[in-house]
């Protein structure tokens, strides 16, 4: 049981971090024919990075970055009320309240990267017209997947 909660909390910090990396970095798209990338904040060159993007006013940006910086948020919460309730929690019981607040950092980051996916994803109206998805869109999606299993199992897990 220790093991499985070693590994369950070394999967949370991993998928916190490549939020955190996912989020920050600005390569969600990258240009085929030039040495160029998109992210939710920056449009960067092979000269350097420019602070404003070409689509940077539109309401899906504004909502990819808030949902986005939510799933942050929410799997930190969870990762610290995990390590509380392994604490403070008498045996038996199950880790509701990190599990519920995973499963809504995992629905957040569904929101967030689905917008991006409708919207630019495959160059779309990032000005790049071939172009593929870079390591900050895979990712999200890793996230995505590991978010919704960590969730599930501390929803499942008991306290032993």
């Amino acid at each position: 049981m220790l093991v499985l909660l070693a590994g369950i909390f070394v999967v949370h910090i991993a998928t916190v971090i490549m939020l955190f990396v996912s989020t920050i970095a600005n390569v969600w798209v990258v240009s085929d024919i030039t040495q160029a990338s998109v992210g939710l904040w920056k449009n960067c060159t092979s000269g350097g990075c420019e602070s404003i993007l070409s689509y940077a006013s539109e309401d899906a940006l504004k909502a990819v970055q808030a949902f986005m910086i939510l799933s942050i948020i929410f799997s930190v919460i969870s990762l610290v009320v995990f390590v509380f309730q392994l604490f403070t929690m008498e045996k038996g019981n199950r880790f509701f309240l990190s599990g519920a607040t995973m499963l809504v950092c995992w629905l957040c980051v569904m929101v967030g990267v689905s917008i991006y996916t409708h919207h630019y994803a495959g160059g779309y109206g990032t000005n790049y017209s071939t172009s593929h998805h870079g390591y900050s869109f895979i990712l999200t999606w890793i996230c995505f997947c590991f978010s919704f299993i960590i969730g599930v199992l501390y929803l499942v897990l008991r306290k032993k």
